[in-house]
C-alpha cells in the first residue's frame, strides 16, 4: 500500500521588508520564511520530511488569513498572530519556538535568556540554532532576539530586515 502524501500549499507575500514564502498544511501555518533561494530549499526538504509532504503553488484559506494578518501587522494593527501554527519539529526544537511565542511584541530578548527558559541554560549554541532553522518567520518572533550585548545578531532574512521588523515593533 502506498502512503498518502499530504500537500504543503504555498504562497508569496511581498512584505516591505523582503519576500517571503507563506505554507500551510490543511489547516494550519507551517511556513513564512524569506524567499531566499539556499534557505528555501533546506526549508522545504524539512517541512516535506516532516509532514510527509510536497509543496504545492496554490490557494488555501490559511494562506489568506496568514496574509491578511501580515498586513495588519505590518501597518501596525496587529500586535497578536491568531492563525494556527503547525511546527515541523519536536524535542528543544519545538521548546525553542514555542518560547519565541512568549516574547512580547516590541520586547526583546537574548539567546542566554531563551536558553534558560527552556531549561536547557548552557545549550546557547544548539539554541541558537534551533532559532536560526525556525521556518515561520514573523509568527514565531525569532527576530525579538538579539545578542547579550544587545547587538542584532543573525536573522535568516538578514540584519536590515531583523531592524525594520523591531523598528516597526518600537513604533
Amino acid at each position: 500500500m502506498i502512503q498518502a502524501i499530504n500537500k504543503i500549499y504555498i504562497r508569496y507575500y511581498d512584505s516591505p521588508c523582503g519576500r517571503l514564502i507563506l505554507g500551510a498544511t490543511g489547516d494550519s501555518l507551517c511556513m513564512c520564511d524569506w524567499d531566499i533561494p539556499e534557505r528555501r530549499r533546506r526549508v522545504y526538504r524539512a517541512l516535506c520530511d516532516f509532514f510527509n509532504a510536497e509543496i504545492i503553488d496554490s490557494e488555501n484559506y490559511i494562506l489568506t488569513k496568514a496574509e491578511k494578518e501580515l498586513d495588519e501587522y505590518f501597518a501596525g494593527k496587529r500586535k497578536e498572530f491568531d492563525i494556527p501554527l503547525a511546527l515541523a519539529a519536536g524535542g528543544l526544537r519545538a521548546d525553542v519556538w514555542n518560547s519565541l511565542l512568549e516574547i512580547g511584541y516590541g520586547e526583546t530578548t537574548t539567546y542566554g535568556d531563551v536558553a534558560a527558559r527552556v531549561g536547557r541554560p548552557k545549550a546557547v549554541r544548539a539554541v541558537a540554532s534551533a532559532i536560526g532553522a525556525n521556518p515561520i518567520s514573523i509568527f514565531i518572533p525569532c527576530h525579538r532576539v538579539i545578542g547579550k550585548s544587545g547587538a542584532l545578531t543573525g536573522y535568516a532574512g538578514g540584519l536590515d530586515a531583523k531592524r525594520f521588523l523591531l523598528d516597526l515593533e518600537r513604533g
